[in-house]
């Protein structure tokens, strides 16, 4: 199910170890907001670990950081595995068997299934750039954005639930759109800003300032 780097063994918190946030990172792309908090992990600064990476992209540049980082992956390859509902079945099996604590969408381009939703309520974030709630609902944001003439655009971080980009805010961050940006300078610098408040939000998980709905529960076999 999980391809895990035999030289970092999954622990659980019943092992014995103090406990620690358990994190669960969904990609699809390049990765630079796992990397993001790969690199907050590695400085000490998270208060957390990401304990499995699932994709759904065999060539995402977002494996090479998991397997770099020595983080779990599952692969469920939409070339492979045609239908969503199986693709996120296999994802979801993952996400258990890793027992994670929260799941973090960092740029997972699939809508996410009821039953996914359902099976970790309240324990789902995303990052989406903009400003939430204005141009939600595309993968396209930042495009909207300029074609719709704003001055400020940016990023924000939610709750998933099964409304499309309709979860509950955690945080944001405002990025000025600046005179001659084109949607990749523009996104460019959205980006920059989702790889400060992604770790933050994360951090601020782990510390018990955003509140899980429930504990995870840990069974020993």
């Amino acid at each position: 199910m999980i391809e895990t780097p035999p030289s970092t063994p999954v622990q659980h918190p019943c092992d014995g170890e103090a406990w620690i946030l358990r994190v669960g990172v969904l990609v699809s792309g390049n990765g630079t907001n796992l990397q993001a908090l790969l690199d907050a992990q590695a400085a000490g600064v998270l208060g957390a670990r990401v304990v499995v990476v699932g994709c759904n992209r065999a060539d995402a540049r977002a494996l090479e950081r998991a397997r770099a980082a020595g983080v779990a992956v599952c692969l469920a390859d939409r070339t492979q595995i045609r239908k969503r509902i199986e693709r996120q079945a296999l994802l979801r099996a993952a996400l258990l068997e890793a027992r994670v604590d929260l799941v973090v969408l960092a740029g997972f381009d699939e809508i996410l299934t009821p039953e996914l939703v359902s099976t970790f309520a309240g324990r789902i974030v995303n990052t989406h750039p903009s400003l939430l709630p204005a141009f939600g609902g595309t993968m396209h944001a930042v495009r909207a954005a300029l074609e719709h003439g704003v001055k400020v655009s940016g990023c924000t971080v939610h709750l998933v639930t099964d409304k499309l980009d309709g979860g509950p805010i955690l945080d944001q961050r405002a990025v000025p759109v600046l005179d001659g940006d084109t949607e990749e300078t523009l996104h460019r610098r959205i980006l920059e800003q989702e790889h400060l408040l992604l770790p933050l939000t994360v951090r601020a998980f782990a510390e018990g300032r955003l509140a899980l709905p429930r504990p995870a529960v840990y069974v020993s076999a």
